[in-house]
């Protein structure tokens, strides 16, 4: 007996989901190539709705346990609904659906090139939930003849402070300083040693149970309310922050977002909005490049070449840039036995 011998073809009646999956800085992104039903919607956002609403045995599925993890997350392209894009994109998580995803846009910009029609140095206009993202890849082609990608910047949405200089009592935790920006998603901005969270891999337990704490005390603190959209009007994460990280890197974070979700990367959108509160200190300047790391060492670096005004905020367009690697692909199905069709999730 040897693995030749284990010759197996799901039955045709099994439902069966082809995914291409990838990592940005360490933070997975499963991509959804074969096997979801068309997305109904006039609009990016009501296709989010119908995803959510009609088809989200599909997302449990991909992100939940056994096929996922508590961590996973996730990427459903579809056609988009602005004719300045090339591609719409929906992201998902362990809890739902994020409105941007910055590591995902640079693991699809890598996809993109390396495993589909695009050439090094190509951009790609996503349609994101929070609006219109420009990814350009940079890269060459390699000795085999195969595309490769050494980095991805991307163009975010405008990005702007929300609160700032605000306090909360957290249960367990205690008083909290907080900032909130946007990126392309809400955040709450802590300082860690303010917070009594280190930011190592070994403080990861602490920083899922004080980070959700944060979130529940901060939502309940601060009204949310994007100023075009509804559906973006919600806190997605609490980020953990440190300006003194022991290395060449000018600072250090780590996102705990959706519920309990440890970001291994520096968060795009997160570093979007920590530009936004760098821009109004006057910390970092037009062009100026500003590099954060991550829980498990990866980095990004963020700069802003543009100010502008959004819907009555100050606001810098954000760039943002950083590697991912394709790790495999995959065919997940679901035996109309299986106990599990959904997953579940444990953390």
């Amino acid at each position: 007996m040897d693995a030749d011998s284990l010759d197996w073809t799901p039955p045709d009646d099994w439902r069966r989901v082809e995914t291409l999956d990838a990592h940005t800085g360490g933070e997975p992104l499963r991509i959804v190539l074969d096997g979801l039903p068309d997305l109904e919607g006039e609009t990016l956002l009501e296709k989010r709705r119908y995803l959510r609403e009609e088809l989200d045995d599909y997302r449990r599925m991909l992100m939940h346990e056994p096929r996922g993890h508590a961590d996973m997350y996730g990427a459903v392209l579809t056609e988009p609904t602005d004719e300045r894009a090339d591609v719409g994109v929906l992201f998902t998580h362990n809890e739902g659906y994020s409105t941007m995803c910055g590591h995902g846009i640079v693991a699809l910009g890598v996809a993109f090139v390396e495993a589909g029609p695009c050439d090094p140095g190509d951009e790609v206009v996503f349609e994101t939930p929070a609006g219109l993202v420009t990814a350009t890849t940079a890269g060459a082609t390699g000795s085999a003849g195969r595309p490769r990608v050494e980095h991805v910047a991307f163009e975010n949405v405008p990005s702007f402070v929300y609160a700032r200089d605000r306090t909360v009592d957290v249960p367990g935790v205690g008083e909290v300083g907080y900032d909130v920006a946007f990126g392309g998603a809400f955040y709450a901005y802590v300082d860690a040693a303010d917070a009594g969270v280190g930011l190592g891999t070994g403080d990861a337990s602490q920083l899922v149970d004080v980070g959700r704490r944060i979130k529940r005390a901060v939502a309940d603190d601060l009204a949310i309310d994007h100023p075009t959209e509804a559906d973006l009007s919600f806190l997605y994460g609490t980020i953990f922050v440190d300006d003194d990280p022991g290395s060449d890197a000018d600072s250090r974070n780590v996102c705990v977002f959706a519920d309990g979700e440890v970001d291994r990367c520096p968060t795009g959108t997160g570093v979007s909005g920590r530009l936004a509160l760098l821009a109004a200190d006057d910390r970092v300047a037009p062009g100026e490049r500003f590099t954060v790391e991550s829980i498990v060492d990866s980095r990004f670096t963020g700069w802003y070449d543009e100010e502008t005004e959004f819907e009555g905020y100050d606001a810098v367009v954000p760039k943002v840039r950083g590697s991912a690697h394709i790790t495999g692909r995959n065919t997940f199905v679901v035996d109309p036995d299986d106990p599990f069709p959904d997953g579940f999730f444990l953390r």
